[in-house]
């Protein structure tokens, strides 16, 4: 009888069982073998491999359990960031999808004998913040990366200048208002008093003149001294100067008004945002870590994850990767290709690439959407914009 080929089904079914999970109980951790049931775990307990495996750590086994442990620990927790990030997740589903893998580390070679001790030591050593509910243990990673951190100070900084930004400008149009008013303070609210009389004999005048009660009596002292024709000059004085007046406060409104707003113009072009990824525009990968196969090449942005996440798909192989805006770096196209602004007051608007200044690295465009259509702007940096898919 011939030898069983690979397509025979004794081989099929062989390799059907040492597919995925086995038990966990016919599996050796310092040899990193899995047996398919006791007689072959037997089998490799009894050979000389093993028992050389056993003398070697016979030598120092806290040694070896720690190196599971710290291997156990990394896998996991790296496992929690990748995956889940700082959400709030069950431990046992992130077990699960741990020993998915075949060659993971088994916790039964570590210094933890349950996923619960796992856990609490996590919440313990401050990795994790853990908390206990009647549906189990919950995890949430706490993410101490320099680089999170440092975007989170950013943010945090940019809230401050935002609120700073508001008070001086609602300073500002106080101010505006006070040269309005002509430095002049508000007036107080008239008091008003029951209408007496000392003595019966007394008449009761009424003033209806204008102006304040104060100011009543000099007025009508000095109107008693003038002559008719000296009312008259005084009235027309009068009348001529009330033009003036009215058109220099109109002025002044004015001019406040324009100021107000051409701050408020140097707000938005001052303001910058820290992050630039848009969908649909063309990148070049800038980071060597993932080797010389994506090494200044060119791909897709097909979509942005928490602002500085991109999924992108490359142009030459048409892999997806997942990059930080970090390791990406705009491409800037040929004059008269389409471009998108990422950054700066033109934000989110399309327009043509015009020319390009190497000396200073920007560029002329013309945009070509929203209200600004058809108007060309200059100094805009390489960095603010990229060549559109």
């Amino acid at each position: 009888m011939g030898k069983e080929g690979f397509l025979s089904p004794k081989a099929i079914g062989n390799r059907i069982k040492a597919k995925g999970l086995q038990k966990l109980r016919w599996y050796c951790q310092m040899c990193q073998k899995q047996c398919r049931d006791e007689n072959g775990f037997k089998c490799h307990c009894m050979s000389e491999s093993h028992q050389r495996q056993l003398l070697l750590a016979s030598e120092d086994p806290n040694k070896i359990m720690d190196n599971f442990s710290q291997e156990f620990k990394n896998d996991f927790i790296e496992l929690i960031r990748r995956r889940f990030g700082t959400k709030r997740v069950q431990n046992n589903i992130v077990y699960n999808e741990y020993i998915n893998d075949r060659e993971h580390v088994h916790m039964n070679s570590t210094q933890w004998e349950t996923l619960t001790e796992f856990t609490k030591w996590l919440g313990k050593e401050g990795f994790c913040k853990v908390d206990e509910t009647p549906k189990g243990w919950y995890i949430q990673y706490i993410d101490r990366d320099p680089e999170t951190i440092r975007r989170q100070e950013e943010l945090e900084r940019k809230k401050k200048q935002d609120l700073d930004d508001q008070e001086r400008s609602a300073k500002f149009i106080e101010e505006q208002v006070r040269r309005g008013q002509g430095g002049r303070e508000p007036e107080e609210a008239p008091v008003f008093t029951e209408l007496k009389r000392e003595s019966e004999e007394e008449k009761v005048t009424f003033n209806l003149a204008k102006g304040s009660c104060s100011s009543a009596d000099g007025p009508s002292k000095a109107s008693v001294a003038l002559g008719p024709s000296a009312l008259k000059a005084a009235g027309s004085v009068k009348r001529k100067d009330a033009p003036s007046t009215s058109e220099a406060k109109e002025k002044k409104k004015k001019s406040a008004l324009d100021e107000i707003m051409e701050m408020e113009e140097q707000k938005k072009r001052s303001v910058r945002a820290d992050h630039w990824l848009h969908p649909g525009i063309v990148i070049k990968v800038v980071t060597k870590r993932l080797g010389e196969k994506y090494h200044k090449k060119k791909g897709v942005v097909k979509e942005v994850q928490d602002k500085y996440t991109a999924v992108v798909k490359m142009i030459d192989s048409g892999d997806k990767l997942k990059l930080d805006q970090s390791h990406l770096e705009t491409v800037i196209p040929a004059p008269g290709k389409r471009v998108l602004v990422l950054n700066g007051v033109y934000r989110d608007t399309e327009a043509l690439l015009a020319s390009i200044d190497e000396r200073k690295f920007s560029a002329t465009l013309t945009l070509d959407s929203g209200r600004m259509k058809g108007r060309r702007v200059d100094g805009i940096a390489y960095e603010d914009f990229s060549k559109m898919a």
